[in-house]
């Protein structure tokens, strides 16, 4: 049975072994040189725990199979209500719907934390892409494509941009007990 929880520092050995796959064989991050070592990737997860942004994994007995996590779109304080969403497997892992049960977790984590947008930068996008295909079926709509944008495996490659609206989008103020703007408002 798949359980999704919170990740922990404990994780990290196989987060980076599952973000080192990435890197090296795919073409869903823009990184080149193999996956940061474990000191760099706790850095990066203790940036975004830290925010109080939400970081997430798919757990099989004992075994880490895939992670995901929301993070800051843009460093101004107007785009605290939207974040970034990443989401990785394991290659084995792949194909099996833990990804949209990470999804679907990490999107209700936001939501539960008021946030009003989540941003999905999907590279080497294609509309057949596994990426592209999940977050349509999660309700997410395209905004744009950059044609061009990566050069990575000798080849160029194209960066689709889709979004989604939580809590009412931009229909709504902000909440002043949200995660980002109680931030935003204490300094943080």
């Amino acid at each position: 049975m798949t359980t999704i929880r919170p990740a922990t520092e404990a994780d990290l050995p196989a987060i980076t072994a599952i973000y080192d796959d990435a890197v090296v064989n795919g073409t869903a991050t823009y990184e080149l040189e193999p996956a940061p070592d474990q000191a760099e990737m706790l850095s990066r997860f203790r940036a975004i725990t830290s925010a109080e942004y939400p970081y997430l994994v798919a757990e099989e007995d004992g075994v880490v199979l895939g992670y995901a996590y929301a993070g800051p779109f843009r460093a101004r304080a107007a785009y605290r209500f939207i974040v970034e969403n990443s989401v990785y497997l394991a290659p084995h892992a792949q194909g099996r719907g833990l990804g949209r049960l990470l999804m679907q977790a990490l999107i209700d984590d936001c939501t539960q934390r008021g946030f009003r947008q989540v941003v999905a930068v999907i590279g080497d996008a294609t509309p057949a892409s596994a990426s592209v295909k999940l977050h349509t079926a999660m309700g997410f709509t395209l905004c744009g494509t950059m044609t061009g944008s990566g050069y990575k495996h000798e080849r160029w490659l194209d960066t689709l941009i889709m979004q989604l609206p939580l809590n009412g989008g931009n229909t709504l103020p902000p909440d002043p007990q949200s995660v980002p703007e109680r931030r935003y408002r204490e300094g943080a």
